[in-house]
């Protein structure tokens, strides 16, 4: 992967780059970068990385407030933030931060994916996408949407396992700024599946419609068109619910394998 040569410019540094992709791959390409640029990675309280599973509102709060600090020494700040998730309480707050760059302060912000996050939010950062293609993901959706009502609960359930593995302790940050939590979480699994169900329902009402003019069996008076808006607009509230701490995951994705029609079958 070619993401720093591509996008990252030493002569012309960005205050803020939102780059969506996976942790392990993204953030050595980083630190590389900030290596280059004559800058410690490391007994240097001017570079600070964070690795969250859910950036919450507090921990946009204690981000905000450290960066206002003054710096240690004359060179610049740099933030690397990884999270799969970052709350729509926090995200609001971090639309606040970052609509005027503070002088010298870099931040570089990584997710698995985007759809998650406001787009007047991402509007505020040079975007970078180094994500791979849901393959896996993918091609368990198929056979998801192929599988009988009970068989889709029960992969929901598979699906869900929490993984206790936590991820190596972070570099450089600050007491109070954020504490680690696994990088795969439930949370994460299930916005990265919900996001290759979509795309494999997109690409099956459009097969079979040109194929065969196929409709699922709707309520009178429905059309396919009305029921595929309302089954995406489900995904969409899905979505949003999953960025809420406490929403229960589990019933959500339960929901997704409700409204999702047996067309396959």
């Amino acid at each position: 992967m070619n993401l720093i040569n591509k996008h990252l410019d030493k002569n012309n540094l960005h205050h803020a780059y939102l780059i969506e992709g996976k942790h392990d791959e993204v953030v050595p390409e980083i630190i590389d970068f900030i290596k280059d640029l004559g800058i410690k990675t490391t007994a240097n309280s001017d570079f600070i990385q964070i690795s969250l599973d859910s950036f919450k509102i507090e921990d946009a709060r204690n981000l905000k407030s450290f960066s206002m600090e003054k710096s240690f020494s004359s060179g610049k700040k740099i933030f690397i933030i990884s999270a799969n998730n970052f709350l729509l309480e926090a995200q609001n707050t971090l639309l606040k931060m970052f609509e005027e760059p503070i002088e010298n302060t870099h931040f570089f912000l990584i997710v698995p994916d985007t759809n998650s996050l406001l787009k007047t939010l991402i509007s505020r950062f040079y975007f970078i996408s180094a994500r791979q293609d849901l393959v896996e993901e993918t091609k368990d959706a198929e056979k998801f949407i192929a599988m009988p009502l009970r068989n889709r609960i029960d992969f929901i359930k598979d699906l869900l396992i929490e993984s206790e593995e936590e991820v190596p302790t972070k570099v450089g940050i600050p007491t109070g700024v954020g504490k680690d939590l696994s990088l795969d979480s439930t949370r994460s699994k299930a916005l990265k599946f919900l996001n290759a169900l979509e795309i494999t329902l997109h690409k099956e009402f459009l097969k079979n419609y040109e194929r065969c003019g196929f409709q699922p069996v709707l309520r009178e008076g429905s059309s396919r068109n009305n029921f595929s808006e309302t089954l995406f607009e489900h995904f969409f509230k899905v979505r949003e619910f999953l960025r809420m701490p406490g929403s229960s995951i589990k019933s959500l994705m339960e929901s997704v394998a409700l409204v999702i029609p047996n067309f396959l079958n």
